[in-house]
């Protein structure tokens, strides 16, 4: 599989219909702490927005709503591989990505047989307090060099500076949050991304 190599990861459908018109082509709602109601609007306006720009959206999390509402692809912490349902999520024909950040959950993650791996954080990061220290570059590496044609996701911290030296050591696709959520101009800040990516 071949992903667009930006991937903008925001946190509303109202994100979402900002950068689409910008170029983004692959991109992940990760909306956390709403009612389920909300959730489902959320994700629902997100997949209508992605079809109509030819875009791909990732769900975060929360699979069984991007199984009830269509959509084609998930993304999975290592929590939430403890309670996903991973027969139901193939079945549905939902394409999966999991994150990783150690050797034990590399492994656990390609015994799901995903369709991408994303390891982080890379650099420091400031969008949620993790267990893991940043993980580096050399570590892109090592795990390109273990999982081959799947493609490498590299998370936290990404500039585009950062991204450049990132996609270097071996990641197809790199991902922004607050790069870009908490830029003062995220519109310029996206066509900066696209720009290297």
């Amino acid at each position: 599989m071949t992903l667009p190599r930006f991937y903008p990861v925001l946190d509303s459908a109202d994100w979402i219909a900002r950068v689409l018109p910008l170029g983004v082509r692959l991109v992940q709602l990760r909306a956390k702490d709403r009612p389920e109601g909300d959730l489902r609007d959320q994700i629902a306006r997100a997949r209508d927005l992605c079809r109509k720009h030819g875009a791909i959206l990732v769900v975060n999390d929360h699979w069984r709503l991007a199984i009830d509402l269509g959509c084609d692809f998930v993304h999975l912490g290592q929590e939430d591989l403890d309670r996903a349902d991973l027969p139901a999520i193939r079945a549905a024909g939902l394409r999966m990505g999991i994150s990783t950040h150690d050797e034990a959950e590399l492994d656990r993650a390609l015994d799901c047989r995903p369709d991408y791996v994303a390891l982080g954080p890379v650099w420091p990061t400031i969008l949620k307090q993790m267990k893991w220290h940043s993980q580096g570059v050399e570590k892109l590496t090592r795990w390109k060099a273990r999982i081959g044609d799947l493609p490498l996701c590299a998370i936290g911290g990404l500039t585009p500076h950062r991204a450049r030296l990132a996609i270097a050591a071996g990641a197809d696709v790199v991902a922004a949050v607050t790069d870009i959520t908490l830029n003062p101009d995220p519109d310029a800040r996206v066509r900066e991304w696209l720009d290297i990516a």
